[in-house]
């Protein structure tokens, strides 16, 4: 799901517990948890409901002034006819954000990880290439860096997506950096295999 700022707000503040969407079907379920710039958030209950049983209260709990204003919103950004109420909560921070700041490696760790960027690499290496790149050319947009180790650019974007589920780099509002966690795998990439 998409969310205004405003929305990722009043989520993180507690007093946005609701959203509604017009979709063709679900496109999220109750027990699914999605990241978002303010963390994790949790979808608790997806209901489907009648444009006329949305409440201002209702609308109040997503973030508006009334049910009408609401709806109107929600018929402009329409990816279908069923309107759906969805409950929603802050679940914590971003799982990856917490791994970035973990510089603290063991020997354990830095041999884990580096098993895991050697089976990133088996149809070609390009892990640590990229990783020294990133830290050497922090904030440098994509179309710049993705030439610099072979790939194109939309190839270079999913690659570094797998590093950052690892929580070695971050993106930034133009290009990325490496994170703490990946600094310390790259100061000790040569002391353990």
């Amino acid at each position: 799901m998409i969310f205004t700022a405003a929305s990722l707000d009043g989520i993180a503040a507690g007093t946005v517990t609701l959203a509604f969407r017009r979709w063709d079907r679900p496109r999220v379920r109750p027990g699914g948890r999605q990241r978002t710039a303010i963390g994790v958030i949790a979808f608790d209950a997806v209901d489907e409901i009648d444009a006329a049983d949305v409440t201002d209260e209702d609308a109040r709990a997503a973030g508006f002034e009334d049910a009408a204003t609401m709806l109107r919103f929600v018929d402009r950004k329409a990816h279908g006819p069923q309107l759906y109420r969805i409950a929603l909560r802050a679940a914590g921070p971003d799982p990856r954000a917490v791994l970035r700041a973990d510089a603290d490696l063991s020997d354990d760790d830095v041999a884990g990880l580096r098993r895991r960027l050697a089976r990133m690499d088996a149809s070609g290496a390009w892990t640590e290439a990229t990783l020294r790149l990133i830290a050497a050319r922090p904030a440098v947009v994509s179309t710049e860096l993705a030439p610099e180790v072979g790939m194109d650019r939309p190839t270079f974007k999913l690659k570094v997506r797998r590093l950052k589920e690892l929580g070695l780099t971050e993106s930034l509002d133009v290009g990325y950096r490496i994170s703490p966690r990946g600094r310390a795998l790259l100061d000790r990439w040569d002391t353990i295999p």
